[in-house]
């Protein structure tokens, strides 16, 4: 077995302080025979040495407090202090899930209020917070509509339509719901072909997932006509509420005809993102599917708020309890500071920092959709192919300027793509600042081009041999082949 390195430590060297042995804590000792035989390997450290170790690794650690981030589909925005000050308040942090209902009707009331306040936003009538992610809401919303058919002894629709330029969960999600899923090609004006989909809806249609505007950041302009068609079928529409940001009280999705929907709370309300920390991902819909929400449910009445636990017509529990209360207490103050207004302001902003990039790049890339965008837009950077760089290399190139790659390769339909979204966050000298390292980086193409193919040169992994990584991953460090010398940090 390989030996492992532990670089920094220093024999009999600790980071604790244990109290004395005592006999009567001899009765917690795990019974030998579940000993090991050879003393455990672990570092050995001060607590001083451990200190700078650890704050070493967060000076290399690029996040949205130290860069910029154009992260395409992601939403990488400020997540306000105030809303994480006010999250870590006793009366929350301390509020147990099943505390007798007259003890936290603060907490039930900012729950009710919540989804009330998202439902105004989004123009629907019900809805439930318990999902922890907006795949998870995903996965409910799509019961949701299988339930409804269900109900209505409509058991031959086992199909759901996905764009093909649409998430990856969104296929992923109607799989994992039981239907078959059938692409929706994309037209020349990057909207979705109504003649593919008329060709496609039937008596098997269960529903049509879909976000507006799309992955390639465009706003349908037929988005009724589509409701019209799908819904003439007897299927529903259901929303992928991760491009919401730039819709903020200006459009609604109940107005453009989807019945259910999820709400990523990352992406337009502003708490913590990524990690596979906690999330959230609300799911809202109209009064035809209400009946089939989660449980547990917020119930007010004569002033009081109590807990429904159990429906016979829902799709049951979906998470513990009422899902991740600190997360959306956060989007709760952040639709609270900004307001009505603020928050159409916020999409405002999203859409005209995205714009402004989208045109100050059109001299290097190819634009392959050249109407306005929304919250972000795609690029081709097959302009470069002739000297051997491709999307990766731009996106590698831009973390030695300080700056996270776009999302790259996705949508899938776009040669070499690259998919932009600077947010509402960011300042017109932060964008200046992308859009002229992006023009040098084309510089160094021209002269240097070996450079950006090489990129990274200054993070501490540089350029990983992926190939590779796919064809003799290492799943098992003891197994780990001593050549490569594999020594984690502590």
């Amino acid at each position: 077995m390989t030996k492992t390195i532990f670089e920094k430590t220093q024999s009999e060297q600790h980071a604790y302080s244990l109290p004395a042995e005592a006999p009567e804590f001899q009765n917690y000792y795990p019974p030998a025979h579940l000993l090991r035989e050879e003393p455990l390997q672990l570092p050995e450290v001060s607590e001083l040495d451990l200190l700078r170790h650890f704050t070493s690794l967060s000076k290399k650690n690029m996040g949205i407090d130290t860069n910029f981030y154009p992260l395409g589909s992601c939403t990488m925005k400020l997540n306000p202090r105030i809303n994480e000050v006010s999250a870590a308040l006793p009366g929350f942090t301390r509020t147990h899930p099943l505390a007798p209902e007259e003890t936290v009707q603060g907490n039930l009331e900012l729950i009710d209020e919540l989804i009330k306040t998202l439902c105004h936003i989004c123009g629907m009538t019900a809805g439930t917070l318990t999902p922890n992610a907006g795949a998870q809401g995903e996965f409910v919303g799509i019961r949701m509509i299988a339930s409804y058919h269900k109900h209505n002894k409509d058991t031959g629709r086992t199909e759901i339509l996905i764009p093909d330029n649409a998430h990856g969960t969104n296929p992923a999600t109607a799989k994992m719901a039981g239907f078959t899923t059938v692409s929706i090609r994309t037209n020349a004006q990057g909207d979705m072909d109504l003649d593919d989909l008329r060709a496609h809806v039937s008596e098997k249609t269960a529903g049509l997932m879909l976000t507006n505007p799309n992955t390639l950041g465009l706003f349908s302009p037929v988005i009724t006509e589509i409701a019209r068609i799908v819904h003439e079928h007897g299927g529903l529409l259901y929303y992928d509420g991760a491009n919401l940001n730039p819709m903020l009280n200006i459009v609604r999705p109940g107005d453009m005809g989807f019945d259910v929907m999820h709400l990523n709370l990352h992406k337009t309300f502003s708490t913590p993102h990524g990690g596979g920390g906690p999330g959230s991902g609300p799911v809202l819909c109209n009064d035809k599917l209400k009946i089939f929400l989660p449980t547990p449910r917020i119930e007010k009445s004569n002033d009081a708020y109590s807990i429904t636990w159990n429906d016979p017509n829902s799709i049951g529990h979906i998470s513990t309890f009422h899902g991740n209360f600190a997360i959306y207490l956060r989007a709760y103050l952040y639709t609270k500071l900004h307001g009505h207004f603020g928050l159409r302001r916020i999409a405002e902003m999203a859409v005209l920092n995205a714009n402004y990039l989208k045109a100050k790049l059109s001299d290097i890339f190819t634009i392959p959709f050249p109407q306005h965008c929304m919250h972000e837009f795609v690029v081709q950077a097959d302009n470069y192919l002739n000297e051997g760089i491709r999307a990766l290399d731009f996106a590698k190139r831009l973390l030695d300027y300080g700056i996270h790659a776009p999302t790259v390769y996705f949508p899938l339909i776009i040669k070499e793509c690259m998919l932009i979204e600077p947010t509402e966050s960011e300042s017109k000298a932060t964008l200046d600042t992308f859009i002229q390292t992006l023009h040098t980086i084309v510089h160094e193409i021209r002269t240097n081009p070996d450079i950006v193919k090489e990129a990274p040169h200054t993070l501490p992994v540089t350029r990983l041999d992926e190939v590779r990584a796919n064809k003799t991953p290492i799943l098992n460090a003891l197994k780990a082949d001593s050549s490569l010398q594999f020594s984690p940090s502590i």
